[in-house]
């Protein structure tokens, strides 16, 4: 069937780190989303458990065309799932018949080895929903395409409740039922109960609504929208997107210049960036060039790039403060030593390659990673190889959770938790320019050539006014 087909390339998706479970989900031809969304989330859900049983009935040994992935899926619906009852089972159907009795026995096997009698009580302690499940679902209102007075009343009239501004998180920490909030610090973000789901809303459908779930970006959060906030490109800017796919914060930025300049838009994935031109398009942005190339072989020194003085830097990451990445993908918060130097040797790699374009004056590092590996280690390495040249801005001084004091001015770095501030865990950190004061200008530029005789000073204008041959080339470099 095309179901379980489907359902396992999601899957697959998900290990690859190309999206989240319900952003690939949505992103399938599959017409029953609903459908397709359960049994993913189900076979995830309990994604150790099969793969226990699936190795040890040797099924993958036997099978060997039959894909990891297809297989987790086929033996969560044989064993935990609906079953194949008549003809659902499709052509699986005979190659599980042949293992049935093995895997059924060996599930049986596991919950003896564990000391449990119901299927539930296998999961993981980690794979239980926790507090971070009652993060609100953040949206953001495309200004793109609308206004935030125009979604409010949109939603109004289909029996929801505005409650105005929020004034503090025990507002957001109250929403029940239709209840809805503007958020207390960004604006065009509008703020519902914890699991409340809009994909098929309308306003969403026709790209007026951004759903913020990228799956590196502490899903459904303010998270997704306080990079581009904090960047604040004004319109006509130029910005690079370094790490741009799936493009929540892309669309954010266009929305910011109002669709007037230019956003350089760079991923390596070419399937995430095909979806992402296609929420870029019902976005209706306009202002962005999409290009799959590694950001790190991008030269700086390339023309195009000339008038960039805007970066958001949002690179791969751990997602230890993910909420959702932890529940989809089960030991997602507790990476390895291993992993966490590969990933902060890339992160330093990428934020000291960006602070070398020529004409960048403002930079936003963001992960959802609680690592001080990936942070707070990151940005200061960076700031040390720059010394002089930028500084850590301070930003939003009445931000609760600030970041850890492993270096003078990593206050000034932004931290978030689902304790501290009602979201999943991300850090942020701005960058900017020093600006060499006009009076170190003067004194360090070069002195003018001593004044000649007043004759030897006629015969030189005469013969070449204006200024010297290669003056004027050095300026513009």
């Amino acid at each position: 069937m095309a179901l379980y087909a489907t359902a396992a390339s999601v899957l697959a998706g998900v290990e690859s780190r190309r999206g989240s479970i319900k952003g690939l989900v949505y992103a399938s031809s599959f017409q029953n989303v609903k459908q397709l969304y359960a049994l993913v989330c189900e076979t995830q859900r309990y994604s150790s458990v099969l793969d226990a049983v699936i190795t040890s009935a040797g099924l993958l040994r036997a099978e060997k065309k039959l894909r990891p992935h297809l297989a987790k899926v086929l033996v969560y619906e044989l064993l935990l799932g609906k079953g194949f009852k008549g003809g659902s089972g499709g052509r699986w159907k005979p190659l599980l018949d042949r293992h049935q009795a093995r895997l059924k026995a060996e599930l049986a096997r596991l919950k003896v080895h564990r000391g449990v009698s119901k299927n539930e009580d296998l999961l993981q302690v980690e794979s239980k929903p926790g507090p971070a499940s009652q993060v609100p679902r953040f949206v953001r209102v495309n200004t793109l395409k609308t206004c935030c007075d125009d979604a409010v009343d949109y939603f109004k009239r289909q029996g929801f409740s505005y409650q105005g501004r929020a004034s503090s998180l025990e507002d957001l920490r109250a929403l029940k039922g239709k209840c809805f909030l503007l958020d207390p610090l960004l604006p065009e973000l509008l703020v519902f109960p914890a699991q409340t789901d809009l994909h098929d809303h309308p306003l969403y459908q026709a790209g007026h609504l951004i759903l913020q779930d990228k799956p590196r970006a502490c899903s459904a959060c303010q998270a997704s929208c306080l990079p581009a906030v904090l960047l604040a490109p004004p319109p006509g800017s130029h910005v690079i997107d370094a790490c741009a796919a799936p493009g929540n914060k892309t669309s954010h930025l266009a929305a910011l210049l109002k669709n007037q300049g230019k956003i350089f838009a760079f991923d390596l994935d070419a399937g995430r960036l095909a979806s992402m031109a296609t929420l870029l398009a019902r976005a209706g942005v306009s202002c962005c060039e999409l290009a799959e190339e590694d950001f790190l072989a991008i030269s700086p020194s390339d023309q195009r790039y000339r008038q960039v003085q805007y970066i958001l830097l949002d690179p791969s990451c751990s997602g230890s403060g993910m909420a959702t990445r932890r529940l989809e993908e089960p030991g997602a918060g507790t990476p390895s030593k291993a992993r966490l130097q590969a990933l902060a040797g890339f992160q330093r790699r990428a934020l000291c390659h960006a602070l070398t374009f020529p004409s960048l004056q403002r930079l936003v590092y963001s992960t959802c990673s609680l690592c001080q590996e990936e942070n707070e280690d990151v940005v200061r390495d960076a700031l040390q190889q720059n010394s002089g040249t930028f500084r850590l801005v301070p930003v939003l001084p009445s931000w609760p959770h600030r970041g850890l004091g492993t270096f003078p001015g990593a206050e000034r770095c932004l931290r978030a938790s689902p304790e501290t501030t009602l979201t999943g865990g991300f850090f942020v950190a701005v960058l900017e320019r020093v600006e060499v004061p006009s009076s170190v200008s003067r004194a360090e530029a070069p002195a003018p050539p001593p004044e000649a005789a007043p004759r030897r000073k006629r015969r030189r204008r005469a013969a070449a006014p204006g200024v010297p041959p290669g003056t004027e080339q050095e300026g513009k470099r």
